[in-house]
C-alpha cells in the first residue's frame, strides 16, 4: 500500500467520523430539542441531566466526596455563611435557596433549589469541591482561592441548613441584602421579575 492511498483512507476515515458526528448531533437536536435550537430558555433533556451528573461526579477530584467539613456547625460560622450567601451566592439561588431569581432562572441549567434532595443528598465534600472548583457549562463560578477555605467550608453548612432556615435568618439575610442594595436576591417566594 502507498503513502498516498494511505491518506486517503485515513482522510476517509476522519471524514466519516465527521459525518457520522454531524448525524448523531442533528438526531439529538431533533429529537431533544425540536424547533428551540439551543436557547437557554429551555430545560436540560434527561439525557443532558444524565451526562451532566456523570461528568459532575467524574469531575470531582479524588478523595474530595469522602472528606467532611472540619469546622463545627456554629452560630458565628453560620452568620458569616448567610452574610458570604447573600453577598455571592443569592443573585441566583436566592436567600432561601430556591434559585427563584432572574438570573438563577435564566440560566442553563437553571439554578437548582439548594433545598432540594439533588442537593441536599450530595457529600459536603462535593459540596465544597462545587463551591471551590465551579461547575463548567453552567453559570456556577469556581471560589477557590476567591475566598478562604473556611468561607467556603462554611458556604457547605448554610446549604446544610437552607431547607430548615428560620424566619429570623430569613430577615436577617433580607437586611442583609437590602443594605446592599437587593440586587437580584428575590425574598422567598417572590417570583423572579418578567422584563
Amino acid at each position: 500500500m502507498s503513502l498516498g492511498s494511505s491518506l486517503r483512507t485515513i482522510l476517509q476515515i476522519i471524514g466519516g467520523l465527521a459525518v457520522a458526528a454531524v448525524v448523531a448531533g442533528a438526531v439529538y437536536v431533533g429529537l431533544f430539542m425540536p424547533g428551540r435550537g439551543f436557547s437557554a430558555k429551555d430545560d436540560p433533556s434527561q439525557l443532558e441531566e444524565l451526562i451532566a451528573r456523570r461528568a459532575r461526579a467524574l469531575a470531582t477530584p479524588a478523595g474530595t466526596k469522602e472528606m467532611k467539613n472540619p469546622h463545627p456547625v456554629t452560630e458565628e460560622g453560620l452568620a458569616a455563611a448567610r452574610a458570604h450567601w447573600v453577598d455571592h451566592c443569592a443573585t441566583c439561588h436566592a436567600l432561601d435557596g430556591s434559585g427563584q431569581t432572574s438570573i438563577g432562572q435564566n440560566l442553563y441549567p437553571k439554578a437548582p433549589d439548594m433545598r432540594a434532595a439533588a442537593t441536599q443528598t450530595l457529600t459536603d465534600g462535593e459540596l465544597y469541591s462545587i463551591i471551590e472548583n465551579g461547575i463548567r457549562f453552567t453559570g456556577m463560578p469556581a471560589w477557590g482561592g476567591e475566598h478562604s477555605e473556611e468561607d467556603n467550608w462554611q458556604l457547605v453548612m448554610l446549604i446544610r441548613r437552607l431547607p430548615k432556615l428560620s424566619p429570623e435568618e430569613l430577615k436577617e439575610m433580607e437586611k442583609l441584602a437590602a443594605a446592599k442594595g437587593g440586587g437580584h436576591a428575590h425574598a422567598p417566594g417572590t417570583p423572579p421579575h418578567k422584563d
